[in-house]
Order: structure tokens, then C-alpha cells, then sequence
């Protein structure tokens, strides 16, 4: 029980994180915007408005065109572009893929279902998290010629899905099995209205610094450091409970760290007056911490539970297109759709077969960490930039 308790505190602390990255985020832009409101140098943006630019060193007053951008020849004036750019977005993901992994079989009720394999009634495919949404905010500091610093985070952590098997009529056992001595089975007298119930969750938490560069108008060149934080759950457990079977069966937790560089592009595929559709692609190879810990109940609450840890080699890769409109020389909108890819990351049902289990007594013993697994996630984004 020990390892539920840790495990809540981990995920505890990285959403106390994922909060404080946002806050310090947030307060920064807003301090930002409300310098740069009393700073004629903020009104000089890359729409190259240049009523509010001092004079020139020969007294004349510096005539820039109102088409004028930040690669026109002037890149390294500082009255060319915005000094800052702060963004906000709420975006909604849903994620697909996963592991084969069987989880309940259904075995006739005059068979013996501690020998006789059954028919699959749920595997991990099965589970169907839905859409889930967060914040992302990100700024942008831009230097001269060309050269700019980015920060961004986000965090999702409400996917979660929930099945159930049973109860059965006719009357069948509903069986969970994992090496060694562990099979468990809904329990005599309650055949018949017993029921096993499952319940997935996901949270992913991601942040990233680079560096960008602007070797023209239309393209910009990024490299950075990347931080990827998946967290899984996987909780089985048997409905109604009863005096033997009040802690869930099955509670597994996988946790991946991924630490790496990653470079990219930023592109502008189409413009027509004040609206532009942009392309983005990122890549990285990172290095993976990966730790999964499973604990086991099988009868009168006693709970064992063993973990694992190992680093492996994963691969991220992100892409999307974003449509933006300029409202005005400060604000635009946007509005788009993303790809995230993790390839070599460790999935909580992968890591049924990584632990080897005695029923009596019981004992789990964690044979490693199952690290051969992608998963996708995909969906829109929605929100705004400032520029000042």
C-alpha cells in the first residue's frame, strides 16, 4: 500500500510542478505586456509601423515602410521587431495506441480456471480515453539578427477510462493472469454478480527551451532541450468487494522521464493579407528513466508490490499546422492541429508480463521494465499571441 501512497505523492509533485512552470510563465508574460505598454519601443513591431521611432543619428526621422518585417535588411535594429512574444493556447489531445496486452479471460464455469486458458474478454486496446485538454503558454524572446530564445510548457493530466467485465449470464469465471502463481478470479459465492472493473489513466507533462533562428521571412531553424514526463496507471479490482477482496488486485504505474535535444522548423506555407497558415516539425532522440512499480492483492488486503528501473532510448517526434489571423499589430489568433509521437516509452498494461508473482505467499518479484512500446496523441489547438 506503501507504493499507492508514494505514487500519489509523485504524481502530486509533478502537478505541483506542471503549476508553479505555468505560474512563473504567466506572471512573466503579464509583467511583460505591462512594461511594454509604457515603452514606445514596444508599438515597433515586425508590421515595421514606424511613427513612434526616435530620430537618426543625422537628425532625420527614420522612415520605415508599414510592410516593412524583421528580414527586410535592418534584422539587428531593435526598432524592427517585437522585443517579446508571449503566447496561450488551450489544446485537446486524444491519444491512440498502445500495447496488445490480454487483461480478463472468460473461462466456462465447470472448467478449472487456474489451468484451462480462456477466451479474451478485455485487453488494453480495448481502452478508449477520449479527448482530454490543458494549458500551453510559451515566450519568446527575440534578439538581434535573427536569433531568438523560446520557452514553452504543457501539461495534460485527465485521460482516464474505465471497463468493466461481468457479471455473466451463464455464469462464467472471470480470470486475470500474470507469470508465475498469479491467477485471480472473481470469487465463490459472488459468481454471479461479481464483476471485474478496470480503469486506465494517462498524464503527460512537456517542456522545452530553444533556439531559434530566422535565417529568412518565411522560415525559421529551431534547436533546444526537451523534457517529456508520461505517467499510466492501471487499476483492476473486483466489484462488489468483499472482507477478501477490498484492495484492488492489480495496481501497476509506469513513470517516463525523457531528457534530450530535439531540432525543427517553423515555416509559412500560405499568406493573404492578415491571415497565414504555418507549418511546424520536430525531432528528437532522448534518453528515457523509465520505472514501473506493480502491487498485488489477492486475498484478506495483503498487498505486495516490487518495482523496476532502467534508462532506454525513445524517440519524439511533433508535427502541425496552425492557421493565424492578425487582429491587430499586437495580437493575433490562431488555431490548428498537432501531432506528438513517443516512440520507446514504457505503457502500465506492457508491464503485466514483467512481473512474476507467487500466490502463496505472495510475492512479486519485478523482472524489468518494458520500455518497446509508441503511442500517439493528436488534436486541436486554440489561442493567441502578444507581441510587444
Amino acid at each position: 500500500m506503501c507504493c499507492i501512497l508514494q505514487g500519489g505523492k509523485e504524481m502530486n509533485s509533478r502537478k505541483l510542478f506542471g503549476t508553479v512552470v505555468c505560474a512563473i510563465l504567466v506572471l512573466a508574460t503579464s509583467s511583460a505586456i505591462v512594461l511594454g505598454q509604457d515603452d514606445p519601443a514596444a508599438y515597433r513591431l515586425i508590421t515595421g509601423d514606424g511613427e513612434d521611432s526616435p530620430p537618426s543619428s543625422s537628425g532625420m526621422a527614420v522612415d520605415q515602410p508599414q510592410d516593412a518585417g524583421c528580414c527586410d535588411g535592418s534584422c539587428c535594429q531593435s526598432c524592427c521587431c517585437p522585443r517579446w512574444t508571449a503566447s496561450a493556447d488551450f489544446i485537446i489531445f486524444d491519444r491512440i495506441g498502445g500495447t496488445n496486452q490480454t487483461l480478463v479471460q472468460r473461462v466456462p464455469l465447470h472448467d478449472d480456471p487456474f489451468r484451462i486458458p480462456g477466451a479474451e474478454a478485455l485487453n488494453s486496446n480495448d481502452f478508449q480515453q477520449g479527448f482530454c485538454g490543458g494549458p500551453r503558454v510559451g515566450l519568446i524572446r527575440h534578439g538581434g539578427c535573427g536569433y531568438d530564445l523560446e520557452l514553452s510548457y504543457f501539461q495534460i493530466d485527465g485521460w482516464s477510462s474505465d471497463r468493466s467485465v461481468g457479471p455473466d449470464d451463464p455464469i462464467d469465471w472471470l480470470v486475470m493472469r500474470a507469470p508465475g502463481g498469479f491467477t485471480q478470479t472473481n470469487q465463490p459465492p459472488y459468481l454471479a454478480t461479481q464483476a471485474m472493473a478496470w480503469e486506465y489513466a494517462t498524464k503527460l507533462y512537456n517542456a522545452e527551451f530553444n533556439v531559434r533562428w530566422n535565417p529568412c521571412c518565411r522560415v525559421t531553424m529551431l534547436a533546444g532541450f526537451r523534457w517529456i514526463n508520461l505517467g499510466e496507471n492501471l487499476v483492476g479490482a473486483l466489484e462488489p468487494p468483499t472482507v477478501r477482496t477490498e484492495a484492488p488486485f492489480w495496481n501497476g504505474t509506469t513513470t517516463n522521464n525523457l531528457y534530450g535535444f530535439q531540432i525543427g522548423a517553423d515555416g509559412k506555407l500560405f499568406e493573404r493579407g492578415c491571415f497565414s497558415i504555418d507549418g511546424l516539425v520536430k525531432a528528437g532522440i532522448f534518453d528515457d528513466n523509465a520505472e514501473q512499480t506493480t502491487a498485488v492483492s489477492v486475498i484478506f488486503k495483503q498487498v505486495r508490490s516490487a518495482s523496476a528501473s532502467t534508462n532506454h532510448a525513445a524517440f519524439v517526434g511533433e508535427t502541425g499546422l496552425q492557421c493565424k489571423y492578425q487582429v491587430t499589430k499586437h495580437l493575433l489568433l490562431r488555431a490548428g492541429y498537432e501531432v506528438i509521437w513517443l516512440q520507446g516509452v514504457a505503457l502500465a498494461p506492457a508491464q503485466v508480463q514483467e512481473n512474476y508473482i507467487t500466490a502463496s505467499p505472495i510475492a512479486v518479484q519485478a523482472l524489468g521494465v518494458n520500455c518497446n512500446n509508441g503511442v500517439f496523441y493528436h488534436g486541436a489547438t486554440a489561442g493567441f499571441e502578444y507581441s510587444f
